[in-house]
């Protein structure tokens, strides 16, 4: 039988190589309450992530020591606990939020909320003010500025429709258009490097990336975040549906790390996935551009096979846009990639790329 008087300090777990203190933001248990093994003691918020810290056995709260909008370090001491079987805890759900601002492919459903009968005021989250900082200090960092593309994906949208049933079926994974786009911007970077580059803050050094380490914005019940996919230019199209799939889904699940999010080179966001047809994102510092992916619609648009015949069809159309930082970055570049992209799009895939 377990000594129900022995007791241990709850301590403020590892969240990362990159997370130094996280904010107190609401304890979950009571001092006196019993607590279950995986039960969250408590919710912890950093500037990346709100994450629940769980017990890791069961017992018994006997004392808080850590208020709630308390900063404290990595290590501090939290609470006091009861029970031999408690441990020191890891944690259980991360959920983490970005320095961009745009979503992806298949959002999470929406969250009902309630129409405010009064003026409502409500205090920002550390995250979302973090959030709000880091925008305006991305435009107020570098000169940005978007370019728009209009794009022909009929051929793509041929092949997914054919294809996504099977292909659901071996994977698991959905085939939606956003693979094919991501596909082509990775692949046209390495002829674009000033792209996938980075400026230092004192405008003196360029760092031209040899890997694309792609963000991905994605959309959750908390915010946006931008997991980043490693080395997204040695992956299959299959790959790269499959990756983008998986970290959408830890992000919805919470289970996200904030080193999932450092490190990225170039980051694309689908606009369209809400119905968009483009915006003009922002760049996430310290990163040189973002490429936004607007909906894919039907549309009747000329079509010239030969000169001079012109003819009119419908066709699947979709524009991206590309926000830039015109410092490193210019028109003329950014025009370049997009027509590069442009033309790998149009020029389709096949079957065996989805193999």
């Amino acid at each position: 039988m377990p000594n129900p008087e022995t007791t241990t300090t709850l301590v403020l777990p590892a969240l990362g190589d990159h997370v130094d203190e996280v904010t107190i933001t609401r304890w979950l248990k009571n001092a006196g309450e019993r607590f279950e093994h995986d039960e969250p003691l408590l919710e912890v918020s950093t500037d990346k992530v709100e994450t629940e810290i769980p017990a890791t056995g069961a017992g018994t709260l006997l004392e808080i020591l850590t208020p709630e909008n308390e900063v404290v370090p990595i290590g501090a001491a939290l609470a006091v606990l009861s029970g031999s079987e408690v441990a020191d805890p890891v944690p259980a759900q991360t959920r983490a939020m970005p320095a961009a601002a745009p979503v992806m492919a298949d959002p999470p459903p929406s969250v009902a909320v309630e129409p405010a009968t009064t003026p409502t005021v409500q205090r920002l989250s550390r995250v979302r003010q973090t959030i709000a900082r880091r925008m305006l200090e991305s435009l107020q960092t570098s000169a940005q500025l978007t370019t728009v593309v209009e794009v022909d994906v009929t051929s793509i949208a041929g092949l997914r429709a054919q294809e996504k049933e099977d292909f659901h079926r071996r994977t698991g994974v959905k085939l939606s258009f956003l693979p094919f786009f991501v596909a082509a911007a990775v692949e046209t970077l390495a002829e674009h490097p000033v792209l996938n580059s980075s400026l230092d803050a004192d405008c003196t050094e360029i760092t031209y990336h040899a890997d694309v380490h792609l963000g991905m914005a994605v959309d959750s019940d908390k915010g946006l975040m931008v997991p980043v996919l490693r080395d997204a230019a040695g992956l299959s199209l299959v790959q790269l549906a499959q990756g983008i799939a998986a970290v959408a889904e830890r992000v919805r699940l919470g289970t996200i790390r904030p080193d999932d999010l450092a490190g990225g080179t170039f980051t694309i966001t689908n606009t369209g996935s809400r119905g968009a047809l483009f915006d003009t994102p922002i760049i996430n510092q310290p990163q040189s551009a973002i490429l936004g992916v607007g909906a894919v619609v039907d549309r009747v648009v000329p079509i010239r096979r030969a000169v001079p015949a012109l003819e009119i069809g419908v066709r699947s159309m979709a524009y991206l846009s590309l926000s830039y930082d015109h410092r490193t970055v210019d028109g003329a570049d950014a025009a370049r990639y997009l027509t590069a992209v442009k033309r790998r799009l149009e020029r389709g895939f096949t079957a065996d790329d989805l193999r």
